[in-house]
């Protein structure tokens, strides 16, 4: 899926990434992957924004069958919300890109194939939109002012955890394919296997996404000492 869909290393923001040394302690690892369960969890915890709810309950249905497209719709809005956010970064970035989405998807609805995948139907048209909108703009979406987790994090997640917070500020800096591939495969508990078949890349790239993800937020974090001085 999504062959072609900002496969460039320009689009994707990977160009000059540094590899990632040597391998990292398995507590950290852990710790890290805690974190981000937590970082994905408040963000279904949320209550989906109120114009996209409205968005989905405006669209009109004649036949049974788009009245069950459309219910489907609204159970996947959460979860499509949450890897929006693993892209855009920018909460209101990231509802553009989901509101784009629905209705592609719902002007589409007559190719998608019942009984298929519609979680990866709609994360392809997302993350094919995401990066026709990065190459028009020739610049990556960014949160340098940490605006996503100021206005993500819900209050119960920053005091659940310390590290949250930072995580997340962390995690606007890192180049949108290594991110959503971090999000995927640590936070939302994917394997290798069926994150490179969402997005359309081979099971190494994914991997090698994945853990110059995670090299640079134990970096930046500075996970691995607080490790070894504990």
């Amino acid at each position: 899926m999504a062959a072609g869909a900002g496969r460039s290393a320009s689009a994707n923001g990977e160009a000059g990434a540094a590899a990632p040394g040597r391998a990292m302690p398995e507590a950290v690892r852990l710790h890290l992957g805690s974190e981000l369960k937590a970082f994905y969890a408040a963000v279904l915890a949320e209550a989906p924004p109120t114009a996209l709810l409205d968005l989905i309950v405006r669209l009109e249905v004649h036949p049974p069958a788009a009245a069950d497209f459309r219910a489907a719709l609204l159970d996947a809005l959460p979860g499509l919300r949450a890897f929006a956010l693993s892209l855009a970064v920018a909460p209101n970035a990231a509802d553009d890109l989901v509101q784009e989405t629905l209705l592609k998807a719902w002007a589409n609805r007559h190719r998608f194939e019942p009984g298929s995948n519609l979680k990866a139907w709609l994360c392809t048209i997302l993350r094919n939109q995401f990066y026709t909108e990065c190459r028009k703009r020739k610049r990556e979406v960014e949160d340098a002012d940490g605006a996503f987790a100021a206005k993500v994090v819900a209050p119960a997640a920053q005091e659940a955890s310390s590290d949250l917070r930072r995580v997340w500020q962390h995690l606007g800096k890192l180049p949108p394919a290594q991110r959503e591939a971090l999000v995927l495969v640590a936070a939302q508990g994917m394997t290798y296997e069926a994150a490179a078949a969402l997005i359309g890349c081979q099971v190494g790239t994914m991997k090698s996404r994945v853990s110059r993800a995670r090299a640079f937020l134990v970096g930046s974090l500075g996970m691995e000492a607080r490790e070894a001085a504990s």
